[in-house]
């Protein structure tokens, strides 16, 4: 049939698809095992870096975690417990896995190098905080957007996402959910 077979079976299909993408998390398990058999290299839906006993964590993606690293093995340095959860896997997001890794924090930064026209933060953002709401993982959160367009993060940048979760857990306060870093401002 033409375009009517479409439409007709559209809700169905995108049924399917929504199946599809739940079962391809246990796919993706099973082929970084027999990957990890093959080469000796493990690599799971996310990475932990130094979560064992981590009270701050940042949450992203791609590059900036090594640069997320090396303030972490810094801050660890000075005694600060400072963790890293890299997301490997976006689609299908692994939220049960990650909101069970994240549970024992005291405050976590979702970093977003997109931003939402939707007024409640960047896309990985709303992802995590709705995989700690479906967990019942009671954890304050906020959302940082940054390097729009290329823009360089730096260190410094990260060491101050990192400072900004020990004042949340300080004062037991998320005055604003919502920030963002390496924006040029006007003075």
């Amino acid at each position: 049939m033409g375009p009517l077979d479409v439409q007709t079976y559209l809700f169905e299909h995108k049924f399917q698809q929504a199946n599809a993408m739940r079962n391809a998390k246990n796919v993706i398990e099973e082929v970084s095992k027999d990957f990890e058999k093959l080469t000796g290299r493990k690599y799971s839906l996310f990475e932990e870096y130094k979560m064992d006993d981590a009270e701050i964590v940042i949450v992203c993606m791609n590059s900036t975690a090594g640069t997320t690293k090396y303030v972490v093995d810094n801050l660890r340095e000075k005694g600060i417990k400072a963790g890293l959860l890299k997301i490997r896997v976006y689609r299908p997001f692994p939220a049960e896995e990650i909101a069970k890794a994240l549970s024992k924090a005291k405050a976590v930064a979702v970093l977003d190098k997109a931003d939402s026209v939707n007024g409640a933060g960047g896309a990985v953002f709303t992802d995590v905080t709705s995989a700690m709401y479906l967990q019942n993982a009671n954890v304050k959160m906020v959302n940082y957007i940054y390097g729009i367009g290329g823009r360089d993060t730096t260190s410094y940048d990260i060491e101050g996402v990192y400072n900004d979760l020990m004042e949340i857990v300080n004062t037991g306060k998320v005055d604003n959910p919502y920030r963002y870093f390496g924006v040029r401002r006007e003075n």
